[in-house]
């Protein structure tokens, strides 16, 4: 099964108010494991960048102005996302919302949200009450996130991933899937017979039957 883990990071929080995509980072994931194929790119946004924005993704205007457009890379990004993999965002209704509106401004479709996967929604189902931030569950999972100082897309989507497998249980469901076909599934068994044991009674066992019996009266085998 394929599936695509996205992440963007973008100028603010909220495209109608005239806020834009600067980096899209995605990981493709065959049966829940990345398979090293990616897609990421920077993107100018063509407008100036907030002060709070830069301080969360580094991402200043002076850099992103070399950058492409959206309009230059989408159809890369339609590629790779393709026509039904799930695609798996933390807080996804964020993600969707802010790739879609950048589709629309090109007039192309938009990605139906049946596709996506929110993983905060699933943290916060497994683990009620906790926090839910990407580095609260890679703290939770063991997941090595030192690098991550500043936020980036593709960076994020790495280790999203690695959330995304602990959050449906880990590893082990698909590592036989992984390494190959149904001969992987098969366990050999070596099934070893032993000869049957004899249990003949001792002369002394005998003598001590036949003994007892002469004690009983009336034995009900012999009625």
């Amino acid at each position: 099964m394929r599936e695509i883990v996205l992440d963007t990071e973008t100028t603010g929080f909220d495209p109608q108010q005239g806020h834009r995509v600067v980096e899209i980072g995605c990981i493709e994931l065959i049966n829940h494991l990345p398979t090293g194929n990616t897609f990421h790119k920077y993107i100018n946004p063509e407008r100036d960048m907030p002060a709070e924005a830069f301080a969360v993704h580094g991402l200043g205007e002076d850099f992103l102005r070399g950058q492409p457009l959206f309009a230059d890379v989408v159809e890369d990004l339609i590629e790779f996302l393709g026509d039904e993999a799930p695609i798996i965002a933390h807080n996804a209704e964020f993600d969707m919302r802010f790739v879609n509106f950048e589709l629309g401004r090109c007039g192309l479709a938009k990605l139906p949200m049946t596709r996506a996967i929110d993983t905060v929604t699933m943290a916060r189902s497994k683990f009620p009450g906790a926090p839910a931030s990407l580095d609260a569950l890679c703290k939770r999972f063991n997941i090595d996130n030192g690098s991550r100082t500043l936020h980036g897309a593709l960076l994020d989507a790495q280790l999203l991933a690695e959330v995304y497998l602990e959050l449906i249980g880990g590893r082990q469901p698909d590592l036989m899937l992984a390494a190959g076909g149904d001969e992987d599934l098969a366990l050999a068994v070596e099934i070893v017979h032993r000869p049957a044991r004899t249990h003949a009674p001792s002369e002394a066992e005998l003598a001590a039957h036949a003994d007892f019996l002469k004690k009983i009266t009336n034995p009900i085998w012999l009625r």
